[in-house]
């Protein structure tokens, strides 16, 4: 549904990204990821017609972003950061406006309008000036604009950012509900927005798409070790010297002392289960063994990672964009 192959974006000197290439299977939604500047506006834009590469290619529902822009721009729904909402004009209007300018038919255009206002939480909100909402409402009415016309694909970028808690979760449970039926490409700043919301993950840095798959797979890819977490009841010293000789262990840090007894985090291969021997262990030497479990490692720690050592330069991408416009 979305296919991109060595797309590169500059602006005079600076590269704003360089050779982008990935896929979004149809009805799959995908989190967008990566540093301030790291590119993933840029990207978006240029998916949804706003501006043009420098190189490579794209395409949307199966049309080129370039060559065909108007089929592109009939198949998406796009939520730009800062929404460009009229604010002279009620929600309703509004959303009536972006109705035809979509193409909606006169006889299905207040069902339509009426139906995304609910779906984004604005039906209350739909004889109010738009310039008198506050910024998470407004949000919420960018998202309505963008669900309108049914779009095949929605590029959303930062969809809840300005939302309360329970907006923050009312419109990740929209966006949840909108796979199978469109695909959906977020970009976000809130990993674990990430992690409850999207099939799969691309990390871009610097320009350039360092990671990508799902969740798991990530993990494997990052962090090849299995990690256990494990407290017992002995001398910390003694404790920690046995583990590091136990077969399979490759790594063992002391985490902290809770309760008199040291906890500890061992690392193994994770197709090496050392817990059986590690149970043998703990009650050979006749320490206490307190607590054993398997520790599971979060898609914030996965970036981390994957960002780590980078020389994080000073990014003007953004900057670079807004004298262009």
């Amino acid at each position: 549904m979305i296919q991109v192959d060595h797309l590169t974006k500059s602006y005079g000197p600076v590269t704003a990204i360089q050779d982008v290439s990935f896929a979004v299977g149809k009805g799959q939604i995908v989190g967008f990821l990566g540093p301030n500047g790291a590119g993933k506006s840029t990207t978006m834009r240029i998916l949804s017609c706003f501006m043009p590469a420098s190189g490579g290619t794209a395409q949307v529902a199966g049309f080129d972003v370039f060559t065909q822009s108007l089929e592109v721009r009939r198949r998406i729904g796009y939520l730009p950061e800062n929404a460009p909402l009229y604010a002279d004009l009620p929600v309703a209007a509004y959303l009536d406006f972006v109705a035809e300018a979509k193409g909606v038919s006169r006889g299905a255009r207040r069902a339509k309008v009426a139906d995304v206002m609910d779906r984004c939480f604005v039906t209350e909100m739909q004889h109010r000036l738009i310039g008198k909402l506050s910024k998470g409402y407004r949000q919420r009415v960018g998202l309505a604009q963008a669900l309108l016309g049914d779009p095949e694909v929605l590029i959303l970028d930062e969809p809840t950012i300005g939302l309360d808690p329970r907006q923050i979760a009312e419109i990740r449970a929209l966006i949840k509900s909108l796979g199978g039926q469109h695909t959906v490409i977020l970009s976000t700043h809130i990993l674990p927005e990430v992690s409850m919301v999207c099939d799969s993950v691309i990390i871009i840095n610097r320009g350039r798409i360092v990671a990508q798959g799902t969740q798991a797979e990530l993990v494997q890819q990052v962090f090849p070790a299995a990690r256990l977490e494990v407290q017992v009841a002995g001398p910390t010293e003694a404790v920690a010297g046995a583990l590091k000789g136990l077969p399979g262990v490759t790594a063992v840090e002391t985490l902290d002392t809770r309760d008199g007894a040291p906890r500890f985090l061992l690392e193994s291969p994770r197709e090496r289960d050392v817990r059986a021997e590690l149970v043998r262990l703990v009650t050979g030497r006749g320490w206490g063994l307190l607590e054993l479990h398997q520790t599971g490692l979060s898609l914030e720690e996965v970036f981390i990672r994957v960002v780590a050592g980078e020389d994080h330069a000073p990014q003007i991408e953004e900057a670079v964009v807004e004298e262009a416009q």
